[in-house]
C-alpha cells in the first residue's frame, strides 16, 4: 500500500507490452484515431510508424467541406491534399461532402482544392473502387458558370483516367444541364471493355424540368453499364428505351432499382406496362423501389404505377397536400393492390384530415402478403393500431414494423 492505494501492477512493464501488440491489433485500435491523432502515435516508434503505413487504415475516407466561411474552416482545404499525397495511393472508397455553401467563394475554393485532389490522386491511385458526391447543386447562383465549368472538367478528366476500376459512383443531387450530365456519364464509360460498375447513384443528378426521357442519347448512355446491381434515378429518365437497354445490357445482374419522382419534374411520358413486363421476366430478381415527392394525385400515379413493375417499396410524402377535392382513397384501394404479391414497405407521409382512409389500410394489410413495414405520418383511429396488431396475433398479417404519427 503507497498512501491508501494499492500497486498491483508493474507500470513499465504495461508500458512495454503495447510495443508487444500484434499489427492487426494496433491497427483496430489506430482506425479510431483522427488524423492528427495518427501523425503523433506515427512518431512513438519504428513498429507504430510501420503500422501506420497499412494501406488497411486508408482505404475509405470521407472529406467534409464547411459550406459556410470562416478562418478556422481552411484547415478542411489543407487537410484533404495533405491526406491524398501521403495516403492516396491506398484510397479505394472516397466520399466528398460540400455542405451548402454559402457564396461564391467558398465555391471557388472548393473548385480550386478539387483540382488539386483529384489531379493528385488520379497521379496515386490505380484502386478507387469507390467515388462519392453529393448535393452539389450545381444549378445554384452560388456557382458561377467559369467555376462550375472548371469543377466540371476537373472531374471528366479524374473519371475518365480512373474509372477503369470505379464499381459504385454517387452524384446524387448533382442537378447538372443535359450536356453537362451526359459528359460526366461518358467519361464513365470511356472503357467500355473494363467498365465494371455496379452501383450508380443519378437521383437528381440533371436540374429540374429536364425531360432527359425525351433525348435519345440517355438510353445509349445506359446500355454501356454492364454489370448494373443497382440504379437509382428520377423518373423523367425513365422511357421505354431506357428500359429496353436495361433489359439487354444486365438484366443478369440488375436486382435494384429506386426511382424518384418529383412534382417538379417532367413527367408526363407514357412507359408501357409491356416494357416493365419485359424487364421483369429477363431480371428476375429485380425490386423496384419509388419514392413520390409532392406527387399524389390519382391520375398522375395511375400513369406511372402500372401493375407489370415489380415493386418492394413505395414512398409517398406530401406534408400538408391542400387540394380539397384531392383524395388518397383510390391509390390505396385501387393502384397499391397490383403489388400485393411484391409489396414490402409502405410509407405515407400526408394530411388526411378531410378523409378517413382506416379501412383502406387494412384491407390493403390483409390483401398484400409480403408486407412487413408500414409508416403512417396520417390521421388514424387508436383502434386502427388495434386491428393491425390482432391481424398480427392472428397470423393475418405479417406487419412487423409499424410507425404512425397524428393519430386521432
Amino acid at each position: 500500500m503507497t498512501n491508501g492505494m494499492e500497486v498491483s501492477y508493474d507500470q513499465g512493464r504495461d508500458m512495454g507490452n503495447w510495443s508487444e501488440l500484434p499489427e492487426i491489433t494496433l491497427r483496430q485500435v489506430f482506425r479510431w484515431l483522427g488524423d492528427q491523432d495518427r501523425v503523433r502515435a506515427a512518431l512513438v516508434c519504428k513498429c507504430w510508424n510501420h503500422v501506420m503505413h497499412s494501406p488497411a487504415l486508408w482505404r475509405s475516407r470521407t472529406f467534409t467541406f464547411c459550406g459556410r466561411p470562416s478562418k478556422y474552416r481552411r484547415a478542411e482545404y489543407e487537410s484533404a491534399i495533405w491526406y491524398v499525397k501521403k495516403f492516396g495511393r491506398y484510397l479505394e472508397n472516397c466520399e466528398i461532402k460540400f455542405t451548402n455553401p454559402y457564396n461564391s467563394l467558398l465555391t471557388r475554393r472548393f473548385q480550386i482544392t478539387m483540382r488539386s485532389f483529384l489531379a493528385r490522386l488520379g497521379n496515386e491511385n490505380n484502386r478507387l473502387k469507390s467515388f462519392t458526391v453529393q448535393h452539389l447543386e450545381l444549378d445554384r447562383l452560388v456557382w458561377s458558370s467559369s467555376v462550375r465549368n472548371a469543377f466540371l472538367k476537373s472531374l471528366n478528366f479524374f473519371l475518365r483516367r480512373e474509372c477503369r476500376h470505379l464499381q459504385s459512383f454517387n452524384l446524387r443531387g448533382a442537378r447538372l444541364s443535359m450536356e453537362q450530365g451526359f459528359s460526366i456519364l461518358n467519361s464513365l464509360i470511356q472503357f467500355r471493355n473494363r467498365n465494371s460498375i455496379n452501383e450508380l447513384n443519378i437521383e437528381d443528378f440533371f436540374s429540374h424540368h429536364l425531360a432527359i426521357y425525351a433525348n435519345p442519347t440517355f438510353p445509349k448512355i445506359i446500355r454501356s453499364f454492364c454489370e448494373l446491381t443497382s440504379i437509382s434515378i428520377n423518373y423523367n429518365c425513365i422511357s421505354d428505351d431506357v428500359l429496353d437497354n436495361l433489359c439487354e445490357s444486365c438484366y443478369q445482374t440488375l436486382r435494384t432499382m429506386n426511382i424518384k419522382c418529383h412534382i417538379h419534374d417532367p413527367h408526363n411520358q407514357v412507359v408501357w406496362g409491356l416494357s416493365w413486363s419485359k424487364l421483369a421476366k429477363r431480371a428476375t430478381n429485380l425490386k423496384v423501389n419509388f419514392y413520390f415527392d409532392l406527387v399524389m394525385k390519382n391520375d398522375h400515379l395511375t400513369r406511372i404505377l402500372v401493375p407489370e413493375i415489380p415493386v418492394r417499396s413505395l414512398n409517398f410524402r406530401s406534408c400538408y397536400f391542400s387540394d380539397p377535392d384531392w383524395s388518397m382513397k383510390p391509390t390505396l384501394s385501387d393502384l397499391i393492390p397490383h403489388y400485393k404479391s411484391t409489396l414490402q414497405k409502405l410509407t405515407l407521409e400526408f394530411n388526411n384530415s378531410h378523409e378517413q382512409i382506416d379501412e383502406e389500410l387494412l384491407h390493403l394489410v390483409l390483401t398484400c402478403g409480403r408486407l412487413h413495414y408500414m409508416k403512417i405520418w396520417a390521421f388514424l383511429s387508436i383502434k386502427f393500431i388495434e386491428t393491425i396488431l390482432q391481424y398480427r396475433q392472428e397470423g393475418k398479417s405479417k406487419v412487423r414494423t409499424l410507425k404512425v404519427k397524428g393519430r386521432k
